[in-house]
């Protein structure tokens, strides 16, 4: 009973995370033994004023996407240190109602593989590399973790060149991001994470080159553990940059939004859960809004 109550606690450490500035991932600085792996299937459905590529500079959005994501992590020691890799394919299917601020009014219906994330996590402080029983001692006893991550999304998706929305957005993007846990008692974290986006030039934009500036981003995260693998959290962040340039033009697109939602984790038959999570924000401070809705299930090995 001891092992599996440790393993439902590897279920509530890990989870793959998404890219783009509107991410929510609680327990993303969470470590695990090396050696655990977890495979992740999941599926969300986001309803509202977004589109694929949320740093798209488009307004007046009205979309309904459907993503499917596959990803796999893995934890291992690096210089005593616990680390872990991940790699993430999402599969979206979608139709957006738009207005342009160069291109007017669009319609569009798409379909495809979207681009690939990967990212490596690193502890600094707190979480050295530790074997099974270590990490159930800290599960009850947590400590300060404080962790930093490289996120980078590669080209790879479905990309047409004369469509203004697509799955894919045909350039380079990376997040570097600090992460910190404060325990705020055996059952309750705080978690706080900063970080910046940097995208390369995306230089067949409709015929032109379309260039962004960095997005900056927060995320507070406040997660309560109800059992072996059973936590929830309270998600907000913020964000602000991204502003873009096309064909030499700098629009009028400053990002400057913010996101709020919940998260829960359900462990059943030892090493498999249920992740649920909801959230909803706004667009640039205006009336315009956004709701995504998230299930997937996870398999620790």
């Amino acid at each position: 009973m001891q092992k599996w109550s440790v393993v439902w606690g590897l279920v509530a450490a890990l989870g793959a995370a998404a890219a783009g500035a509107q991410e929510l991932t609680p327990r993303a600085y969470w470590p695990a033994p090396a050696g655990t792996q977890l495979l992740t299937l999941g599926a969300s459905y986001t309803d509202g004023d977004t589109v694929p590529d949320p740093s798209l500079p488009i307004v007046g959005v009205d979309s309904s996407i459907l993503t499917a994501t596959a990803g796999y992590t893995r934890f291992f020691a690096l210089a005593g240190r616990t680390a872990n890799v991940f790699v993430q394919q999402p599969y979206s299917v979608g139709d957006t109602r738009a207005e342009h601020e160069v291109f007017g009014e669009l319609q569009r219906d798409y379909q495809g593989v979207g681009d690939v994330t990967a990212g490596l996590s690193v502890n600094l402080l707190g979480a050295p590399a530790m074997n099974l029983q270590q990490f159930g001692e800290l599960r009850h006893a947590p400590r300060p973790i404080l962790g930093a991550s490289l996120k980078v999304v590669a080209p790879t998706g479905r990309y047409e060149a004369d469509r203004l929305i697509n799955v894919g957005a045909n350039r380079w993007a990376a997040k570097v991001e600090l992460g910190y846990i404060q325990p705020l008692a055996p059952s309750w974290l705080l978690e706080v994470d900063v970080g910046v986006w940097g995208f390369a030039n995306n230089d067949d934009y409709v015929g032109f080159t379309r260039e962004q500036d960095p997005i900056y981003s927060a995320q507070l995260h406040l997660i309560k553990r109800f059992g072996p693998g059973f936590w929830g959290g309270i998600n907000v962040n913020g964000y602000r940059g991204g502003r873009s340039t096309i064909g030499g033009r700098e629009l009028d697109d400053l990002q400057r939004d913010s996101k709020a939602g919940v998260t829960l984790v359900f462990p059943f038959a030892g090493r498999h859960a249920i992740k649920a999570s909801f959230a909803t924000g706004s667009v640039n401070d205006s009336d315009e809004r956004f709701s995504i809705y998230q299930l997937s299930y996870q398999r620790v090995f």
